[in-house]
Formats: C-alpha cells, structure tokens, sequence
C-alpha cells in the first residue's frame, strides 16, 4: 500500500512542478508583453506630438506667423481637442509639441546620431545649437524614449549634449528622474572636460563609451546627493558610510558597468592587514576598480598605498583573461603634478575630484567652448 501512495505523491508532484513551470512561462510571456505595449504606448505618443507639432507650424508660415495669431489659433484648437478628446491638451502641452518638432526637425536635417548605432566622426566639433533648415518631411527622427523624457530633451540648446543624454537615457534606461540629475549635474560637460579633444565628439554620436581606464574619469565626480555639507567637518568614514547609503545614486554618478564588491576590502600580505575603502568591479572594462577616500590633501604616501593595493590585485587576484587593475583616489583636490611625479607614466592610477555641490554650468561651458575652440582651430591649420 505504501509504494502505491509513494507513487501518487511523486505523481502530485511531477504535475505541480509541470503547473509551476508552466504557469512561470506564461506569466512572463504576459509581463513581456505588457511592457511592450506599455513601450509602444508611449513611443506613439512621441510621434504623434511630433506631427502635432508639424502640422502646428505648417498652418502658421502658412498663415499668419505673428505672435497673436499663433495665440489665437492655439487657444481655439486647444478648445477643440479638449471637447473632442478630454484633458490633456492644453494651450501648454500644444506649444510643446510646436517646440519638439522645431528642435528635433532641426537635428533630423543635421542627421542626427540615433541611439545604439555609430556615425562618423565630422571634422569639426559644434559647441552651438545650429540654425533650421529646410526639411523634407519624409526625414521624420527616430525616437525610442517616453513624451516626459523629451521634455526634458528639448530644453537642452546644444543639439551634441542634447544627443548625448538622449543615447544615454536610451542605452541606460534612465527614469525622468534620473536623466533630470544627470542633466542638472552637468555630466556631459564633466566628461567632455575629461577626454581628449579628438574624442569628445564621440559623446555626441555615441554616449559615454568605456573602451580604455582614463573613459571612466569625470571632472569632477559630483555627490551632492550624499547630503554632506561643504562647510562642515567630515571623515573619510563618514564619506564611506555616505556612499554605502547611497550606493545606487554612486553608481550613476560613478558611470557605466560598475558592480559594487565590497567596503572595508582586507587583504593580507606578509602577516599585515590592509583595507581598501571600496572595491568595485567594471565588467565592460573586464577589471577590479579599487578606490581610496580622500578628505585631505592629496600625498605621495596615498599614491604609493594606492600603488601597492593596485599591484596585490594584479599579482594575487585578477585572472588572466582579465584586465590590469585600476586605482583611484578620490579626494577634494585632485593634484596631478603629484600624480604625474609620484608614479610611472604606465600607472594605472588616478587622482579624483569630488564635489559635494553641483558645478557651475555656465562655467563648465566656458570652459567647453574654450577647449573646442581650441581643437578647431588646430585642425584647420593642419
């Protein structure tokens, strides 16, 4: 009787497992598609206020293109669309659509880099929004993001930073939320700031790409989100333990492919201990990414610490299919004569700067447009 019930048992449980299976399946097939039709929802909604905005534009140079006419026109159609459709269209949301066609018709003419796929580089960088053209109306854009995402899009003039957040809100699946703190932390020009001339371009045609160490430098790292004041006295233990906290926002800031490992990280060579602040893994970078908190100066003795932790990784941890280690010091004052003196030139460290408020823009733009005024007239004197 036993082996009888035994096997009505195993039998139950083959058929719920099968049910489980089963069920697990058809969930996500469920979830899958909901996500897209969510998706398609609003990429639809993107195209339809783009042609909103078309035929908005294409009735006043057709009429009369002065201000109170556009009013007007405007206010009535708003009238309309609300009796006919309901709320939603309001005189507001009618001049954002005419506004959305008119930038990204204008980025359409440039031929603009759509996200997830590579162009070539021009010969010359553009730090200014171009003038509008004629468009074909065949040349419509390609848009792969939510109406709230290009709002905050197409407040941006500068047509090479406003395609560089819009890859990076693609590539990285930012919330609103997110791409409004990356745009307000000004990363485009912090990482512009960063490279090599010759590369900053690519920002534009293909978001922030990390091929080689120095693509994961900012100038500077900013963590206003920490909550630290400026003013007041802090630890490198309190900044650690602020990060820790606030250790989703650090990876955003912090940039692409990091995975968090461990704080406090010990190691032991020779019978001694020794901690590393953080240690992060890149995984587009293939390497371990070791950093040490810095609230004071900046010395030799933190650059050969450093030096030392980067070599134990190197000899005792990494795999060889796996990259040289990188180190980095973030500190309030990055000094690199200190670095540049202190270590060979094939070190793979560096010294970080962090903010604990949000940079100037109208600076960080100063700044941009001096150095790309400087890249251009070098390549014409080529």
């Amino acid at each position: 009787m036993q082996p009888i019930l035994n096997e009505m048992m195993n039998d139950i449980a083959t058929i719920d497992n099968r049910m489980d299976n089963l069920f697990n399946r058809i969930s996500e097939l469920i979830e899958q598609s909901r996500r897209q039709v969510a998706m398609a929802i609003n990429v639809a909604e993107v195209y339809t206020k783009y042609e909103i905005g078309h035929h908005i534009i294409e009735n006043e140079q057709q009429g009369n293109s002065r201000a109170e006419y556009g009013k007007g026109v405007l206010k009535e159609l708003s009238a309309r669309l609300t009796e006919r459709f309901g709320s939603g269209w309001s005189v507001d949301t009618l001049e954002k659509c005419r506004k959305f066609y008119s930038v990204y018709s204008i980025s359409a003419t440039l031929q603009r880099k759509l996200p997830g796929k590579k162009s070539a580089t021009p010969q010359r960088i553009s730090s200014t929004p171009q003038m509008k053209s004629e468009l074909p109306h065949d040349t419509t854009p390609s848009f792969s993001l939510s109406w709230n995402h290009y709002q905050v899009l197409m407040r941006i003039p500068n047509p090479d930073e406003r395609s560089f957040y819009e890859i990076e809100s693609h590539q990285q699946q930012w919330s609103v939320r997110q791409l409004k703190r990356q745009v307000g932390s000004n990363l485009y020009e912090r990482l512009a700031l960063s490279r090599d001339k010759d590369e900053v371009m690519r920002l534009a045609q293909e978001g922030q790409t990390v091929e080689k160490p120095s693509d994961i430098i900012k100038n500077p790292i900013t963590l206003e989100f920490l909550g630290l004041k400026p003013d007041s006295a802090y630890t490198e233990s309190n900044l650690e333990k602020a990060i820790i906290s606030k250790l989703q926002q650090f990876l955003l800031e912090f940039g692409k492919g990091f995975l968090f490992e461990a704080r406090q990280k010990r190691f032991t060579f020779e019978e001694r201990n020794f901690y590393v602040d953080l240690v992060f893994y890149n995984r587009l970078l293939q390497c371990y990414v070791l950093i040490d908190l810095k609230t004071g100066d900046l010395t030799h003795q933190d650059l050969g610490q450093m030096q030392m932790y980067v070599n134990y990784y190197d000899r005792y941890v990494r795999q060889d299919f796996e990259k040289p280690t990188i180190g980095i010091l973030l500190c309030e004052t990055a000094n690199n004569a200190l670095v540049e003196l202190t270590l060979p030139e094939e070190a793979n460290i560096y010294a970080q700067q962090y903010t604990l408020y949000l940079p100037d823009k109208t600076l960080l733009q100063s700044k941009l447009r001096e150095w790309i005024a400087e890249f251009n007239e070098q390549k014409d004197n080529e």
